[in-house]
Parts: structure tokens; sequence; C-alpha cells
């Protein structure tokens, strides 16, 4: 559930007063079913936006993700990763070896969250320039998905 100051308890007072007319609530916490409220709440977690897209290079090991989502404690790291297993957008596969191996991966649903990133990487790019900041974040895009904005770095260097 989303919080902000104009309403205490619902993201969108708007999207609360629909769901109500229409019987949309969700019976678990008496939230509205909001598209991109939900959509904001699954990748709007610490270091979940970076998780997701560093996982589109392929499946990983804890201690890989450690290493590229820098400033996360383990505790964090594992809690995000749990949450967004519940969440059906993370795989968690133990392999029944000794020692014990575990690799995450992206679900065709994790997966299928690609192109909402990658347009919030380039709105962000555009907002920072637009504001005078240099764009400097650990979500480069995977091999073979490169942004738009890479698409026409490449382009105007041919």
């Amino acid at each position: 559930m989303t919080l902000n100051a104009k309403n205490d308890k619902y993201g969108c007072p708007v999207c609360e007063k629909i769901a109500r007319e229409e019987g949309l609530m969700n019976d678990e916490d008496d939230t509205p079913y909001c598209p991109v409220e939900k959509t904001l709440s699954l990748i709007g977690g610490k270091y979940k936006a970076l998780i997701l897209w560093r996982l589109m290079e392929g499946p990983m090991r804890f201690s890989q993700l450690a290493r590229i989502v820098t400033g996360a404690t383990p505790r964090t790291l594992t809690r995000q990763l749990r949450e967004l297993e519940e969440d059906h957008l993370v795989h968690r596969h133990v392999y029944a070896e000794v020692p014990v191996r575990v690799e995450y991966s992206l679900t065709p649903q994790g997966e299928s969250i690609y192109p909402i990133l990658a347009s919030m990487y380039r709105w962000g790019s555009g907002y920072l320039k637009a504001h005078g900041k240099k764009v400097g974040c650990a979500m480069k895009p995977p091999a073979g998905m490169e942004t738009e904005e890479e698409d026409e770095a490449a382009a105007a260097a041919a």
C-alpha cells in the first residue's frame, strides 16, 4: 500500500473512490485494485528495480547480486529477493548439491517487466539531463537489450 501526504491510507484517492463505487476493493487489505499502484508496489522496494534489471542478464547467485547491489546489507537483499519471489517475479532454485547452490532467476512475469524498467530508465535519464544532471546508474541495459538512448548513440556514431 502506497502512502502519500494527501491521503494517509491509499496511494490514489480517485482510484479508491472508483473502486469502492464499483466493488473493486482488495479484500485482504481494503485497498483498490489499481494497476499503476500495484506495479509501483512490486518494483518500488529498496533495490528491487536494480535486482530485476540485473537478473535480465541471467540467473545469479546471492553473492553475485550482493556485489552488484552495493550498499545493501545481506538481510536487506534477502528480504527483497523473498518479496520478489512471493510476488512471482523471481524464482529461487536450490540445487541438490553439497555445498548447496542457490540461484535466482526471473520468472516469465519478471521478464515481462523489462519494458517498464527500460521506459523508466529513459524517462529518468531525460529528466536528469533536462535538469543539468549526469546519469550515473548501476542499471545498465543487459547485453542485447539496449535502451533507445544507446540505439540513438550507436546510430549517430555510424
